[in-house]
């Protein structure tokens, strides 16, 4: 486990591509991912990277009259606090920025760490997430079930 943790600490997100990004999520266990998740430092860089990317992977042309704006709230464990994001999605733009805004969201996103990363990294399944509990969705539920043909997502 240490040895994929030091993995993860050493990268360069810069030239980690979004598939070899999900083919590395894919060989976490969920038990690893909350030991990234634990050190602060580690889970900010990897948070602010997902986020980053979340920007040039959205597909305008999927969402050209969509106005929507998502919290992305993941919880911390350990030391760590909960991380609050917004995906801002108006006239076929995206705008991710850290932390909560006094806007109303159309829908609030609450999930683990594990849970994020395998999401995002296509590891996961949002309708499972959602059935199984480790996925909270308040708003609308239907827009968050359509969420990912907004983005391209990896495929590991």
């Amino acid at each position: 486990m240490a040895d994929d943790i030091s993995r993860i600490a050493d990268l360069d997100f810069a030239r980690v591509t979004p598939e070899e990004f999900a083919g590395l999520v894919k060989g976490l266990s969920a038990k690893e991912i909350a030991s990234i998740a634990r050190d602060g430092a580690l889970r900010a860089r990897v948070l602010d990277e997902v986020f980053g990317r979340m920007e040039r992977q959205f597909r305008p042309e999927a969402a050209e009259s969509l106005t929507a704006l998502i919290r992305w709230r993941i919880t911390g464990s350990g030391d760590n606090d909960e991380a609050v994001y917004e995906t801002d999605i108006a006239d076929g733009t995206c705008v991710v920025r850290e932390g909560r805004s006094d806007a109303a969201p159309r829908v609030t996103l609450t999930l683990a760490d594990p849970e994020f990363l395998k999401l995002v990294s296509g590891n996961a399944s949002p309708v499972s997430l959602f059935l199984t509990r480790k996925v909270k969705v308040a708003g609308d539920v239907a827009f968050a079930a359509g969420l990912t043909r907004y983005f391209d997502i990896p495929k590991a």
